[in-house]
């Protein structure tokens, strides 16, 4: 079998010129074999650099577009072509947008061995440990702090015992924070698990320990980037000190990044995004280097239908893969790019056997938000 043809859509729904926020982009790679097998895969990072990364034409033996690379080789060979990709591309990749292109190449080599071997991705992976995950959901509050507390009725009533909230106004004014998380503690009881994502917006270990421990009283189970994922010693400090458990890494990639992370950050809680850390490739390694050194991997995840697919195969083939972020986003290029979207039930995912990522593509919706320049 041999690689014939890679190709990269990107999609938006504002306008070129309009703001877009999270969930409203997507990048899409389709892989195609000249056996008819096809792969897709996403990075949930800016479509037009991934789009170029991948078609740009070579200029030197270490400045490789991906397509190149790939074209003419046998897509079961991951290992290896994950090490060429790397490796032939490292000037102009090795971290960031590089290693999100090829993240999304790399789920798409893995839904096409899937489909050729007819078997499903975690057993490919090692066998499925579990047949369901348990979720929480994810949302951007509101920007009246009292507006949310109907937000958090709605993902109760959708079954969700955990819930995170994140972006928007949040971090930037602590007497606001305090009033949306005072608000949603009233609306949701003391059963119910909730975490919060800063975006780094707390800044400094300092300015995040003094939050921190004003928020005791709300049990938070996690804050998640409260200062920048760069401040190593900070994340290391605070998640010593802090009596809430310490979450990052979404925007860190390969497992070199996050050998620093863990080992010199000691987060409580790594969050490799399967789109962006180097693909479901990559991700198995952070996930060995976590566990050696007991830090328990939730990956992030807030985008369409084919991460949430994947980190559904990565997570179910993962011992201790038994929580997965679901997002709230009512953007179509979550609710309605892919037909058979991963279920919510009673506040767990199944674990799906189906060949490959199974995911039925609505190439209506890909063609009204399909943009090419």
């Amino acid at each position: 079998m041999k690689i014939t043809d890679v190709e990269v859509m990107c999609l938006r729904i504002p306008t070129r010129g309009e703001e877009c926020v999270w969930g409203e982009d997507a990048v899409l790679v389709r892989i195609t074999t000249d056996t008819g097998i096809v792969g897709f895969g996403e990075a949930d990072t800016s479509p037009m650099v991934v789009r170029s990364f991948i078609e740009t034409p070579n200029s030197n033996l270490a400045c490789f577009g991906l397509r190149e690379l790939l074209i003419g080789e046998n897509p079961l060979e991951i290992q290896r072509l994950w090490d060429k990709m790397y490796e032939s591309s490292s000037y102009a990749g090795r971290r960031g947008a590089g290693i999100h292109a090829i993240s999304a190449v790399d789920i798409a080599l893995w839904d096409i061995a899937s489909q050729h071997y007819q078997q499903p991705i975690h057993m490919l992976l090692g066998g499925k440990y579990r047949d369901r995950i348990k979720a929480y959901g994810t949302f951007i509050p509101a920007d009246k702090p009292e507006d949310n507390k109907a937000l958090a009725r709605e993902l109760l009533d959708k079954g969700f015992t955990g819930m995170k909230f994140g972006g928007g106004l949040f971090g930037n004014d602590f007497d606001h924070d305090l009033n949306v998380i005072k608000a949603v503690r009233e609306e949701v009881g003391d059963d119910v698990t909730l975490m919060v994502d800063l975006v780094s917006r707390w800044r400094t270990f300092g300015n995040a320990l003094s939050i921190c421990r004003k928020l005791e009283k709300y049990n938070l189970e996690w804050v998640e980037e409260p200062i920048p994922s760069d401040d190593l010693d900070g994340y290391s400090r605070l998640a010593a000190a802090a009596t809430q458990k310490v979450a990052g890494g979404e925007i860190l990639s390969t497992r070199y990044e996050f050998k620093d992370f863990i080992e010199r950050g000691r987060p409580d809680i790594v969050q490799p995004d399967i789109t962006r850390c180097g693909g479901i490739s990559e991700m198995a390694r952070i996930r060995d280097i976590a566990d050696l050194n007991g830090v328990q991997l939730v990956p992030h995840g807030f985008s369409t239908g084919i991460l949430l697919a994947a980190t559904v195969q990565f997570l179910a083939a993962s011992k201790h893969g038994t929580l997965i972020e679901y997002s709230q986003s009512d953007s179509p290029l979550f609710t309605d790019l892919v037909g058979d979207l991963v279920p919510l039930e009673d506040g767990y995912v199944p674990v799906s056997d189906t060949i490959g990522l199974g995911s039925q593509l609505n190439w209506d919706l890909i063609n009204q938000y399909r943009i090419d320049y």
